[in-house]
């Protein structure tokens, strides 16, 4: 069966059929690696869109589409094909069931959405883990059926991809409510064994599938992506600038449609005799203009690429500057987080504020003052001592202080003052060098050092 042989095209069914739920349902920490791999997609349509000169061709019809019936889709002219983006970290391993690749990777969901289209999409499982056993199987009985798609001849299987497809037909039902499998599925009075009906349709399903699982897991992005994906539009281009900034605009561009915050053509404005009489139902090119918002087309890319071609710079991420305080430095160099670099100089100041007060109108304050000193660095002394590290590590003796801090008696503390500002005196302490989070080391030196990189960076 060719289902492109009659009747509306794949992209005029993906505009016009209704999704049953919203598509693309994931954890925030997942979202950009998603956004990544549909980036890498649009940069692969867009090298293709571009001449032998590198200029992109007026008649392409290419879009990218995030978050309709799939985690993005790629439609080109009247073809379109549903991506299901599944990230699975290391631990998880390969692919080993069939099980697994319905509903971890998402094929039952992507079957789903391509009967509810007539049959007219292909459809991709991009992933992080490898295949292995029955898992590799189907991907055999794919590659098996997408060949004979391709050359017009007849779906058959043998023994040998039966199983899998078996296996496929069963999980299906499994992960698919009863209402959204097709009608026909319901006559079947053993669900067990699978229908010759429902085994042809799934046949034509694995011969429209692909199982793209090389994709770079997301701890990987960062550092490989802009090479991996973005280096060989360049070439094309034959523009000699970095591709960390050209991978950096697609990537911005394609998170921001993802989360279907693109431009609305009409932003607010009132429908206006948009449903007067004999006003006809909306085909598939108003309700593509109608969510814009969720659609990258190779212009979008072409410009968002031309920006960071001619202004690399405008495109690298920011770099913080480097704090200059004695305390500061001091806690960088052992290592402290920045919410505790942060937190160590606002106590700091809060405790000398304290004393300044103290010191203004009580004669007794001096004496106090250095009676505190002498007890908070006997307190820093043994949380060194407890760390029991050759080479103090800042953050574990950060923690190792404020423990002993917090046990001490408040009946002992002068008055008005906590263990937080307590805290604030040990980072005095630091601040004047009689106390370190981590090797000594020249700090005056390294504050002349970063005072002119910062110099350089302004």
């Amino acid at each position: 069966m060719d289902a492109n042989a009659t009747g509306p095209t794949a992209v005029e069914l993906f505009w016009t059929v209704p999704q049953p739920d919203e598509a693309g349902e994931r954890t925030a920490d997942l979202f950009d690696w998603q956004a990544a791999m549909a980036a890498a997609d649009g940069l692969s349509l867009y090298e293709r869109a571009l001449d032998h000169d590198g200029v992109l061709t007026t008649d392409n019809y290419c879009r990218v589409v995030c978050e309709l019936h799939e985690d993005w889709a790629v439609a080109v002219d009247g073809d379109v094909e549903l991506v299901s983006g599944k990230h699975r970290d290391a631990p998880y391993g390969a692919y080993t069931t069939v099980n697994q690749l319905a509903d971890d990777g998402g094929i039952a969901h992507l079957f789903n959405r391509w009967h509810s289209l007539g049959e007219k999409p292909t459809c991709r499982l991009v992933t992080t883990p490898g295949l292995a056993g029955a898992a590799q199987d189907l991907a055999t009985a794919i590659q098996h059926l997408r060949v004979l798609r391709l050359g017009h001849l007849p779906l058959t299987t043998d023994e040998e991809h039966e199983k899998p497809i078996k296996d496929l037909c069963r999980c299906i039902r499994q992960h698919t409510k009863p209402e959204r499998l097709p009608d026909f599925w319901s006559h079947n009075s053993n669900p067990r064994e699978p229908a010759d009906e429902e085994k042809a349709q799934v046949t034509r399903f694995l011969s429209m599938l692909t199982i793209d699982h090389t994709r770079l897991p997301r701890g990987f992005v960062a550092y490989a992506a802009a090479n991996k994906y973005a280096k060989p539009v360049l070439a094309r281009l034959r523009a000699r600038v970095e591709p960390d900034a050209i991978w950096q605009a697609v990537h911005d561009l394609m998170r921001v449609r993802m989360r279907a915050a693109g431009p609305i053509p009409r932003e607010k404005l009132s429908l206006v005799l948009a449903y007067k009489p004999g006003t006809p139902l909306p085909g598939a090119a108003d309700l593509e203009r109608e969510d814009a918002r969720r659609i990258v087309t190779m212009t979008d890319i072409d410009i968002a690429i031309r920006m960071a071609v001619a202004n690399p710079k405008g495109f690298r991420p920011l770099v913080p500057q480097p704090r200059l305080s004695r305390l500061s430095v001091k806690m960088t160099a052992g290592q402290c987080g920045d919410i505790s670099i942060e937190r160590a100089e606002e106590l700091h100041r809060e405790y000398r504020d304290y004393w300044r007060q103290r010191l203004s109108g009580d004669p007794t304050a001096r004496a106090e003052q250095a009676k505190l000193r002498r007890r908070l660095h006997r307190v820093s002394d043994e949380a060194e001592a407890a760390t029991h590290a050759p080479i103090i590590q800042g953050r574990v003796l950060w923690q190792e202080v404020q423990q002993r801090v917090d046990a001490l008696p408040e009946e002992t503390l002068p008055v008005g003052m906590d263990t937080d500002l307590l805290l604030g005196g040990v980072c005095d302490l630091a601040s004047e060098c009689k106390v370190w989070f981590s090797e000594r080391f020249d700090v005056e030196g390294e504050i002349t050092r970063l005072r002119s990189l910062r110099g350089d960076a302004s």
